[in-house]
């Protein structure tokens, strides 16, 4: 199955590359406009995000191919990059590392303002298996991952539109997917409780099947309690564990299949249903961090004594 799977990626890989070639050719024949790079380095404020574009191979790639979406940090906002990461510049960041960041900025197609959404969307950047690492788009408020604000809008270019933001966005982790996301509290806090919350920004890669808040609160109900800290580290322990497993399992790797958790067996079927273990709704798939992927579940899942 994974075989076969990473021949349909690969597949798919050099479609879309050839799309991107085509694009962008005829692009070039029907706008004179800049391509991204000359429009980035047309503005002073972007000097740091052209040098790194042209560090690795990410500038060659904004050159050449259409259309993409680029959410493009100021000076500040790298400067402030380099104090958190302790490093003087560019230079002392390696170009590997530094187009896997150039990377998360990037989006496939042109997306103007009035196409912002509240919700994930998938990133160029990627974790395990090649999977797309999502960012959170909030067009509402305008910001990215929570933290970061868009403060310039829809800058043309012949080969797709740039956005500027004030924070250089860092990759997430699944303990920072599930924080920004906001309806998963009260699973965070069970992680804590059962000392287990070291495994969300641990390398992995797992798979977490992400009860929702209300997932908790009907849990609650049902066994009488008023939230989650009258509950134990013991009582926690194994209902946590059945909710991760070892391995990235994106939804195509879920049609009605057996996964091995920490803690015993679930079955999950993506074919018709949405379900696991035939009882709990999944809401939203394929979350993907850095360190692995969440899916979003209506139930907390009880395991066999």
């Amino acid at each position: 199955m994974k075989n076969k799977n990473n021949y349909l990626r690969l597949v798919l890989g050099l479609t879309i590359a050839m799309i991107f070639l085509f694009w962008s050719c005829e692009k070039k024949e029907q706008n004179d406009e800049e391509n991204i790079v000359e429009v980035l380095s047309s503005d002073s404020n972007l000097s740091t995000m052209v040098a790194a574009l042209k560090y690795g191979k990410i500038g060659t790639l904004l050159e050449n191919f259409y259309p993409f979406t680029v959410f493009a940090p100021t000076n500040a906002a790298f400067d402030e990059l380099f104090v958190n990461l302790g490093v003087s510049g560019i230079e002392d960041l390696s170009s590997e590392s530094l187009d896997s960041i150039l990377l998360y900025h990037l989006l496939v197609g042109e997306v103007q303002d009035n196409l912002f959404v509240n919700r994930f969307v998938n990133t160029l950047s990627t974790g395990p298996d090649s999977q797309a690492i999502v960012m959170l788009m909030n067009g509402e408020e305008s910001t990215l991952n929570v933290d970061a604000t868009i403060t310039g809008f829809n800058i043309m270019a012949s080969n797709g539109v740039i956005h500027v933001i004030d924070k250089v966005l860092t990759i997430p982790t699944i303990s920072d997917i599930l924080n920004m996301d906001g309806n998963y509290k009260v699973f965070i806090r069970a992680m804590v409780i059962a000392e287990m919350d070291s495994i969300l920004s641990a390398k992995g890669p797992y798979t977490i099947f992400a009860p929702t808040d209300d997932a908790f609160e009907d849990l609650f109900t049902d066994l009488g309690m008023s939230g989650i800290d009258d509950m134990t580290k013991e009582q926690l322990i194994p209902i946590l564990q059945f909710h991760i497993a070892h391995g990235n399992f994106e939804s195509s790797d879920l049609n009605y299949a057996t996964i091995s958790t920490l803690n015993g067996d679930v079955v999950v079927d993506l074919s018709t249903s949405f379900v696991i273990n035939s009882s709990a709704n999944i809401l939203e798939i394929n979350l993907q961090g850095k360190n692995g992927v969440i899916h979003s579940i209506n139930k907390v899942l009880i395991p066999r004594k």
